[in-house]
């Protein structure tokens, strides 16, 4: 089965078609003030009716509270919340049943115990997302989209019981095939790997890594 991808941080119309040209599954567009891919509602907005009936729309939040995310789902109209912040079961069982809208929630990972922490959003969350946790003392960390990886071994014997899942950090076009081979991901996320500065995206780095998750081989 071909590994479904979602390219996230986009925040131009070039960007977005090229992700869409690509064969992008998801197209991820962040609101938190602090990460350099952030983006107003009006230009998620407007990338996002671009994005519609082609491609899965995903607003990533990191602890947003309920008026910020009432705005976003009025205005953006998202298929998924993104939650990446340090959002409960409770809270995200919330926020899906308010706003009618699927869940993701990111699980930050560095080693296996990291990793079966996900198993407390089963039932609440449909969708875990599995990202490197930014170490300790990192300057100017940010929830997620640090370019750092994690010894996918940690998800051994986890993934399986999770149900639906995707696998992120530090992804690039030249180990994304590697990833799939070794985890098994259904499904994969990128963000700073196809950037040639933060929140700088790349169309040619876009294009590789969805030619080499989808064929399953490095280009």
């Amino acid at each position: 089965m071909t590994t479904k991808v979602k390219i996230c941080g986009l925040r131009t119309a070039e960007t977005l078609e090229a992700a869409l040209a690509g064969g992008a599954d998801y197209v991820g567009l962040v609101f938190f003030a602090r990460s350099p891919r952030n983006v107003s509602l009006d230009e998620a907005a407007t990338l996002a009716a671009m994005a519609r009936g082609r491609a899965k729309v995903v607003a990533l939040v990191v602890d947003a509270d309920d008026e910020a995310l009432a705005r976003i789902a009025a205005e953006v109209r998202p298929d998924l919340f993104q939650m990446h912040g340090a959002e409960t079961p409770g809270r995200v069982a919330e926020i899906k049943a308010r706003h009618a809208i699927p869940v993701m929630k990111a699980i930050k990972v560095e080693t296996a115990a990291d990793a079966r922490e996900a198993l407390a959003f089963k039932g609440a969350a449909d969708l875990i997302l599995f990202d490197a946790k930014a170490p300790k003392g990192l300057a100017g960390a940010l929830p997620g989209g640090n370019a750092i990886t994690f010894d996918w071994r940690a998800l051994d014997g986890v993934a399986a019981e999770i149900g639906d899942w995707m696998l992120a950090g530090g992804l690039t076009p030249g180990n994304v095939a590697e990833a799939i081979r070794l985890t098994q991901a259904p499904a994969v996320d990128v963000s700073s790997g196809v950037e040639t500065a933060p929140g700088e995206k790349c169309t040619e780095l876009i294009r590789r890594f969805l030619a080499a998750a989808k064929a399953g081989k490095g280009v």
